[in-house]
């Protein structure tokens, strides 16, 4: 597979999101089988694994270290902190004592002695990210981190955080049906060097067209928590995917492949992270890493887009609150 840059860390031009191993899709995977995974991703090219304590909480982790501590000097590692007690739904937390111990434990549930890339992973209002960012300095200087990355940070914090230690990517949502980081977030970080990870590169499934209104979602999938994946909504926004189809079938590809296609053909600095636990998905997902849209497909699909208003807000109105802006 192509490598990409983000910032000065290398990679895989697609990387694997690892939370849906385990956590926030419903039933988790058997761990034999999500090492396993893992590993058939690597084999088959992929070098940059995100991660998080909040996944699981703290065993998705724990599985990402297994799977790759045989491996470990061929991949790249990610994972985040800020989030009291690795739980999602209670308020940030970024103060050093935190992210000191929260790299201490992540290691240690890794397997590994660094953190190839440390992303913040909610801003916290109540620390200034001056400070976060001083605190990351200090542990790339000790050697337990290499890179620094921030997740779901607004322009400003971006700015205020590189000056004080170079931020090397960017995580946030970005896809075919979530497309805000293009108004500011993708200008400053051109501008900056930072690359760009975008997560739930296919709209958490619903751009695959493996779901429409009528599928049910699964007890324990944090999608019937979302406003976008409410019945009502997936119907409205049923015609992205069906255009999608349309494009997919005249290219011989599948609209996983095209979302992530169109992706990679942003910037040369964006590297996706699509998760899955299927190994037929991985390699179909691996596919759009190789397909090469024209410069008219791409303009074909820019029209559809500006044809679709897309319906929903993609979190609920309290976790929209805890994202910076």
């Amino acid at each position: 597979m192509d490598r990409r840059k983000l910032g000065t860390l290398e990679v895989s031009a697609l990387g694997f999101g690892c939370m849906g191993l385990n956590s926030s899709y419903g039933q988790p995977m058997p761990r034999d089988e999500a090492v396993a995974l893992l590993r058939a991703a690597h084999e088959r090219g992929v070098t940059f694994f995100d991660t998080a304590e909040v996944y699981g909480p703290f065993t998705n982790e724990e599985i990402v270290g297994e799977a790759l501590a045989p491996i470990r000097d061929a991949v790249v590692i990610a994972t985040k902190f800020g989030l009291i007690g690795g739980t999602p739904d209670k308020r940030a937390n970024s103060r050093p004592e935190t992210i000191r111990a929260v790299c201490e434990a992540s290691l240690k549930r890794l397997c590994t002695d660094r953190i190839d890339l440390f992303y913040q992973h909610r801003v916290d209002p109540d620390v200034p990210i001056e400070e976060v960012a001083g605190t990351v300095a200090a542990l790339i200087a000790e050697g337990k981190v290499k890179h620094f990355g921030l997740s779901e940070a607004g322009a400003s914090t971006i700015r205020r955080a590189h000056a004080v230690q170079p931020v090397a990517a960017v995580q946030s949502e970005y896809s075919l049906w979530w497309r805000e980081p293009e108004a500011e977030i993708l200008p400053v970080l051109e501008e900056l060097g930072i690359g760009f990870v975008p997560f739930s590169p296919l709209g958490r499934g619903f751009l695959t067209g493996a779901i429409d209104a009528a599928t049910p979602i699964a007890p324990g999938d944090f999608r019937a928590k979302l406003p976008r994946f409410s019945e009502e909504m997936r119907r409205a926004n049923q015609r992205l995917v069906d255009l999608l189809a349309e494009i997919a079938g005249r290219l011989g590809a599948t609209r996983a492949q095209i979302a992530l296609a169109w992706l990679l053909a942003q910037k040369p600095w964006i590297v996706p992270i699509p998760g899955t636990t299927k190994l037929h998905r991985l390699e179909e997902n691996l596919g759009g890493a190789d397909l090469q849209l024209s410069p008219q497909e791409l303009a074909e699909i820019g029209g559809v887009l500006t044809q679709i208003e897309v319906q929903g807000d993609r979190y609920p109105a309290e976790m929209l609150a805890q994202i910076d802006r």
